[in-house]
C-alpha cells in the first residue's frame, strides 16, 4: 500500500510538472511573437470589481507599446514612459506627475511588463481552454511564489490562433479583481517619432503645475 501511494505522488507530481511546463511554453511563444513586432497598439475594455463592496467600474482605454517605451490614456489621464521616467498628464487637475517606475514592484504589471511579467516570480497552470466569440482561448494561471505579495492570482487568456493574449486578470488577496480584455489589436504601425516624448515646456506653457 505504501508503494502504491507513493507511486502515486510521483505521478501526480509529474503531471503537475508538465502541465506547468506546458503553460510556460504557451507563455514563452506569446512573448516572443510579441517581440517580433516593431510596435503593438491595443485598444482595451478595463473591468475593476469588488464584489465585497459591490462596486464595479468598467473604462475603456488604449495603449502604444514600443520596446519599453509606452503611452497609455486611461482613467482620463494619458501616461508616457520613456525608458527612463514616466510623465502622468491629468487635465482635469492641469497637471503632471513625473516619477521613474519601481523595479520591485511585483504587484503591478505595467504595460512595459505586459508581454514579460510572467518571467519572473510566478508557478504555472493550464487553465480552461474556452471558446469566446468564435476564438479558442487556452486560460494560464500564474500564481505568486512570494506568499507577502498582495496579488493571489493572474489568470492569462491566450487566443490559440494567433497566440496574442486575449485577456489578463489580476486577482488580489483582498478579492478585488482587475482584468484587461484586448478589443483590438495593430502592430508595425508607422508612429511619430516625438510619440514617446514629453514635451515639458508646451505643458508649462500651458500653466499645468509639474510635480517631479
Amino acid at each position: 500500500m505504501k508503494n502504491i501511494l507513493i507511486l502515486m505522488l510521483v505521478t501526480f507530481v509529474s503531471a503537475y510538472s508538465q502541465n506547468g511546463d506546458q503553460a510556460k511554453k504557451l507563455l514563452e511563444e506569446v512573448s516572443a511573437k510579441m517581440n517580433s513586432y516593431d510596435n503593438v497598439y491595443v485598444k482595451f475594455d478595463y473591468m475593476l470589481e469588488n464584489k465585497e463592496e459591490d462596486v464595479q467600474q468598467a473604462l475603456e482605454g488604449d495603449v502604444t507599446l514600443q520596446g519599453e517605451k509606452y503611452v497609455v490614456n486611461l482613467f482620463g489621464s494619458n501616461q508616457i514612459f520613456d525608458g527612463l521616467k514616466t510623465y502622468t498628464i491629468i487635465p482635469e487637475n492641469e497637471e503632471v506627475n513625473i516619477s521613474e517606475p519601481d523595479a520591485d514592484d511585483k504587484n503591478n504589471i505595467s504595460p512595459s511588463k505586459f508581454i514579460t511579467f510572467y518571467k519572473n516570480g510566478y508557478t504555472f497552470v493550464m487553465g480552461d481552454l474556452k471558446n469566446i466569440g468564435g476564438k479558442q482561448v487556452q486560460f494560464v494561471q500564474l500564481v505568486p511564489i512570494d506568499t507577502n505579495s498582495e496579488m493571489a492570482l493572474v489568470i492569462v487568456g491566450i487566443d490559440n490562433k494567433s497566440k496574442h493574449i486575449y485577456n489578463i486578470k489580476q486577482i488580489g488577496k483582498n478579492k478585488i479583481e482587475t482584468t484587461l480584455t484586448v478589443r483590438d489589436l495593430k502592430i508595425d504601425q508607422n508612429l511619430n517619432n516625438g510619440m514617446f516624448v514629453f514635451d515639458q515646456k508646451k505643458y508649462e506653457d500651458l500653466g499645468y503645475i509639474i510635480n517631479d
